[in-house]
């Protein structure tokens, strides 16, 4: 059996999957090649049922829908199994303290940072709005930039 004749065997695309399926493995579940290895998954029923065709036509028409329906798989499913698996964002304990009041304990004002403390911790604080914030005042973290808690007044 030539290579050609192969490649046009259930078998070829049952070895590509598992070709696809090690290198997600290997690149830490990106969630890129795996549409590929479904495609190929299911070419290997494909390609055996249309084995019984003998045009010279048959590898390419293989290929074409192998990769049809692997780009049809990336382009649609990929962005809902990436939000349903959260891939790419770790939760920090930062996390935790979004929403959370704290107490500025150096004045926060437009030109210069300021201070807060919240559960023991100090961090360096800006105003979200560019407001002057004194110190003593309670406030409400909005978000984290970097090792910068960003507050507004309650």
């Amino acid at each position: 059996m030539d290579i050609y004749a192969f490649m046009l065997t259930p078998w070829f695309w049952l070895i590509l999957t598992m070709v696809f399926v090690l290198i997600e493995l290997a690149c830490s579940f990106n969630l890129v090649t795996i549409w590929f290895a479904i495609s190929s998954l299911l070419m290997v029923f494909i390609s055996g049922i249309t084995e019984m065709l003998h045009s010279p036509i048959r590898f390419r028409l293989h290929l074409g829908i192998f990769l049809g329906i692997a780009i049809l798989l990336l382009i649609f499913t990929r962005p809902i199994a990436v939000k349903k698996l959260k891939i790419g964002k770790e939760k920090t304990n930062i996390d935790s303290l979004l929403g959370q009041e704290a107490i500025v304990t150096r004045k926060i004002t437009k030109f210069d940072r300021g201070e807060i403390k919240v559960q023991g911790k100090y961090w360096t604080a800006i105003s979200e709005n560019n407001e002057d914030i004194a110190e003593g005042e309670c406030i409400k973290i909005i978000r984290f930039e970097g090792v910068k808690a960003i507050v507004s007044r309650k």
